[in-house]
């Protein structure tokens, strides 16, 4: 039996779920445009725990989003994730972000590409079969008009996540479907987290760090020219 914490915060979602053996005990989540990370996290782990009526020291694993996604969230996520295992000296797992996104579309033909909103036209995505197959890897890109052209060639292709509103505004193709509504989910982790247990894939507590994909860029004020 394997009882895994799960922590979901690299985008506007903050979710935690419990689950053993892959299959879900207990959820709480919100998703608010204000990143309420920071305020709310420990609070739905200590709530998630309280309803399944478990304690932090019955996990036997905690696991993290690593990314791609918000550089703080993703921080956040990952250091209360750290925290706990080496507290309680249990492994840490991590789950790519698009890979449980991509997982909330349940579809029997067609490709999925699950996509988070980047800057400006970017988005961070990655292609995937309807078994959730990987057939191209994850990439930050603009996107233009021509953008998965050779995919939606072949079928239906669905959108899940943040950044397929902006492909509304490029694509005309009726064959893409969109579901810009979903955002990243602790529920999806469950399963996902779980078989990577059982495989005994786990991170080096030391040195892991989130998945940002593109280099952090702070943005200061600009200095006046003369």
């Amino acid at each position: 039996m394997a009882l895994i914490l799960n922590l979901e915060t690299a985008t506007t979602n903050c979710s935690v779920s419990l689950a053993e053996d892959g299959n879900l005990l207990s959820i709480k989540e919100e998703n608010s445009a204000g990143y309420s990370h920071a305020e709310q996290l420990h609070y739905f782990i200590e709530e998630v725990m309280k309803t399944a009526g478990k304690k932090l020291s019955d996990l036997d694993a905690v696991a993290v989003s690593k990314g791609p996604g918000s550089y703080t969230g993703l921080r956040i996520g990952v250091s209360a994730a750290k925290g706990l295992c080496f507290a309680l000296d249990i492994p840490l797992l991590a789950i790519a972000t698009l890979d449980s996104l991509a997982r909330q579309v349940r579809v029997e033909s067609g490709l999925i590409i699950p996509m988070l909103d980047a800057r400006r036209m970017e988005v961070y995505s990655k292609v995937l079969d309807h078994n959730y197959e990987e057939i191209r890897e994850t990439r930050a890109e603009v996107l233009d008009e021509n953008s998965y052209a050779e995919y939606v060639k072949t079928g239906k292709v669905y959108l899940p996540g943040s950044g397929a509103e902006k492909c509304r505004e490029l694509f005309n193709d009726p064959d893409f479907e969109y579901r810009d509504t979903l955002v990243p989910s602790a529920r999806e982790m469950a399963g996902l987290s779980y078989k990577r247990y059982e495989k005994g894939l786990f991170e080096d507590l030391a040195y892991f760090e989130p998945y940002y994909l593109k280099d952090f860029i702070l943005q200061g004020k600009k200095s006046k020219t003369k």
